[in-house]
């Protein structure tokens, strides 16, 4: 499952450091939408938006809980 994460670490921690670096106001804004069954959007915004399709699994399906 981490690697299905990592674009969007990559993405965030990019963009956390332009920040930091910019001389002036700035923020970031992540939403993360349920898609189909196993699946989330994951939307930075940032000036600029990034969107990412990941897949996920949710406790009620992992066997054994």
């Amino acid at each position: 499952m981490q690697a299905m994460n990592a674009p969007v670490k990559k993405r965030l921690l990019a963009l956390l450091d332009e920040l930091i670096a910019h001389d002036g106001f700035g923020s970031i804004r992540v939403d993360i939408r349920l898609l189909k069954r196993g699946q989330k959007e994951v939307i930075i915004d940032c000036g600029k938006q990034y969107r990412y399709v990941v897949d996920f699994e949710s406790p009620q399906e992992k066997p054994g809980v």
